[in-house]
């Protein structure tokens, strides 16, 4: 069983910044992919971010230029940083890992991200 924590979340006023962190149970390197999503309330959970084989990112049209997805190998964590903040950016934030050799999807538990305006 491979353990995923999101921390990080908060509350912020619109234009400000917060960097979320997801902690993976296991060696980062049998990981294919480590991707960031989220939820807003009545709305489906969609993809915010991702890194496939640890170099090929992809981002959301809403954030690009404004998030930036990084890992570090040696902390076996995955990082989001989140700048120029807005309203609609408001969710809970979830982490996903996917295993290179079996598939198997892991998520966290979720931190909540408010944006006030």
């Amino acid at each position: 069983q491979v353990h995923v924590v999101e921390s990080g979340g908060g509350l912020v006023q619109a234009g400000g910044s917060l960097r979320l962190s997801c902690a993976a149970s296991t060696s980062i390197f049998s990981i294919y992919s480590m991707g960031w999503y989220r939820q807003a309330p009545g709305k489906q959970r969609e993809l915010v971010a991702v890194i496939l084989r640890g170099v090929t990112t992809n981002y959301a049209d809403s954030v690009k230029d404004r998030f930036t997805i990084s890992r570090d190998n040696a902390k076996n964590t995955l990082y989001l940083q989140m700048n120029s903040l807005k309203p609609d950016d408001t969710a809970v934030y979830y982490c996903k890992i996917r295993l290179s050799i079996t598939g198997s999807d892991y998520w966290g538990q979720g931190t909540q991200v408010t944006v006030s305006s």
